[in-house]
């Protein structure tokens, strides 16, 4: 089946240290999105209460839902099969859209502590974590995984995705890539078609998408119906609402994006110290800078500035000149 003519999903990915529910709020507001993941919530030694989940998801006092109504699923990462099934358990009381289970994080320090994609060498650990977090877990609640080709090859890419399937996972994501590969470009998006042809899950595309041309491309080259958004996401914050209506022209938009970027700087001096948050926010319009010239220009004006306090002024007289 072509799936060009099949209705997709398109997902928000959990991207570590910068979709937390600010950016996540922003982004589900412009729209396009079926559900979201959080940054995940790491599973070492004990059964972590309910203000750490809510720490990370506040959307969990929200129906589990964005501002704009996008479920939200809570992302755990660990080893331990019993602990990560109790932590889901205990999550699952306060009704999550969804639990998913990080197979895919490549950062060294993740991954020396056995969690993320170190355990891609494991296939028989994989699926020891999926069934017991899916006995654990009402059968109403989506049990889902994201899991990277490999290590340092894709030698046992089918292994894992097949022994996630048969633990009980209701669908994956595959990123298109290696630990080794880290998010160097090309994604190897032929990998994604395999694993994809062999399982009866469904299986969800991820991976270097970062304009309309590279959604399409994905979803030729793997076969899969559903595409989750990464970085290409926070670059082009209209990115999913593009792909939905058919559109290619950022710089078009830059009018919408100012009241997104007045909405995200509002949220996150209110989530931040005063020294933190110009940060979160440079990071954000430094990935912007790839589509939209007026990121650059704002970048630049706010690039010195420490404090929110001496960024605010500069801000509001910026996006007021440039969205007229």
């Amino acid at each position: 089946m072509n799936p060009e003519s099949i209705l997709p999903r398109i997902i928000l990915a959990p991207m570590e240290g910068l979709a937390d529910d600010v950016l996540r709020a922003v982004l589900t507001q412009a729209g396009g999105y079926d559900w979201c993941v959080t940054e995940f919530i790491r599973v070492t030694t004990a059964v972590l209460p309910h203000s750490a989940l809510t720490r990370v998801s506040p959307e969990l006092n929200n129906a589990s839902r964005t501002q704009a109504g996008t479920p939200v699923r809570l992302q755990f990462l660990g080893s331990a099969p019993e602990l990560l099934a109790a932590n889901a358990a205990h999550a699952a009381r306060l009704h999550p859209a969804g639990i998913d289970l990080n197979f895919g994080c490549p950062t060294p320090l993740v991954n020396r502590n056995r969690g993320g994609a170190a355990l891609l060498d494991e296939p028989e650990l994989l699926h020891r974590i999926v069934s017991a977090v899916r006995r654990a877990v009402p059968p109403a609640i989506p049990v889902t995984a994201k899991m990277r080709l490999g290590c340092n090859d894709t030698d046992k890419a089918l292994d894992c995705a097949r022994a996630l399937e048969s633990g009980g996972a209701d669908e994956i994501v595959v990123h298109a890539r290696t630990r080794a590969d880290g998010y160097r470009p090309p994604a190897r998006w032929e990998h994604v078609a395999a694993i994809r042809e062999a399982l009866r899950i469904p299986v969800i595309a991820n991976g270097e998408v970062w304009t309309l041309d590279d959604y399409h491309a994905i979803r030729r080259v793997t076969g899969c119906a559903d595409v989750m958004l990464g970085r290409g996401a926070a670059a082009d914050p209209l990115l999913a609402s593009r792909i939905r209506h058919g559109y290619a022209d950022p710089a078009a938009d830059w009018n919408i994006l100012t009241t997104l970027i007045a909405q995200f700087w509002s949220a996150v001096q209110i989530k931040l110290l005063p020294t933190q948050s110009p940060g979160r926010l440079k990071q954000w319009l430094g990935m912007m800078q790839r589509n939209y010239p007026q990121a650059v220009a704002l970048y630049a004006a706010i690039r010195e500035h420490r404090t929110a306090q001496d960024v605010s002024p500069v801000l509001a007289q910026h996006l007021a000149s440039t969205s007229s």
